[in-house]
């Protein structure tokens, strides 16, 4: 496939518009990392263990295959599909920066009503604290204390 990148924008509307011959969401979410079939959706729900918080709910399957992510983000949600769409384009980027390090198995998030209202920080934050309590992901040490000073030199050296 050949792709004109010098090429002049068909209307005034369109500058500065730059058209890719592939999407960009696929290249950093494969196939393989989503949940699509609907007997693995069911399998999930039947058999995962399950989390929540007032904006999300997560169930976890886990399993040997890598992580894989399912949506679930109802109209009842946000009626307006650029809002569903919104919550969905913000679990996958915080599910692509997570997935390296995430023990294997099927994570479905159930996105609730409070979640349209929440701003992309806040989801962000509750699909972390949702993956930590489920033991999907290793918990952080707290910022800013200092390790145990356990070797003798180093009281020695302050001396």
């Amino acid at each position: 496939m050949t792709h004109a990148t010098n090429a002049a924008p068909v209307s005034p509307r369109d500058a500065g518009v730059v058209a890719s011959a592939h999407r960009a969401v696929d290249a950093g979410f494969p196939r393989a990392a989503r949940v699509r079939a609907k007997a693995e959706f069911a399998r999930v729900f039947e058999s995962g263990k399950r989390t929540a918080e007032p904006r999300l709910a997560l169930h976890w399957l886990p399993d040997d295959a890598p992580p894989r992510l399912g949506l679930a983000v109802s109209r009842k949600v946000d009626p307006r599909a650029v809002g569903r769409n919104r919550i969905k384009r913000i679990l996958r980027d915080a599910f692509r920066h997570h997935r390296a390090g995430l023990r294997g198995g099927a994570y479905v998030i159930v996105a609730r009503s409070a979640a349209a209202q929440a701003d992309g920080v806040a989801l962000r934050r509750a699909f972390d604290a949702l993956l930590q309590r489920a033991g999907a992901l290793p918990l952080r040490a707290p910022a800013g204390t200092m390790p145990p000073a356990t070797s003798p030199s180093i009281q020695e050296a302050a001396q």
